[in-house]
């Protein structure tokens, strides 16, 4: 599960199937330098993204992959 606490590098590294998501709520975490000490909620924050719905989007694409 992901959650508004961790890493965006380590989730994009551990789940590669979410860049898609952040992609499309406009971070670009993949090619963000920060995204190496950035958690989710500060990155949702910076680019006012509604944070709720932004990991309940990461999160429903995890399942998927399960």
């Amino acid at each position: 599960m992901i959650t508004k606490d961790m890493i965006i590098a380590d989730v994009i590294r551990n789940h590669p199937e979410t860049i898609a998501v952040f992609q499309k709520f406009g971070l670009s975490c993949r090619e963000c330098q920060i995204a190496d000490f950035e958690e989710v909620e500060h990155g949702a924050g910076v680019h006012e993204v509604d944070l709720e719905q932004l990991l309940a989007e990461l999160n429903k694409v995890c399942q998927k992959q399960d």
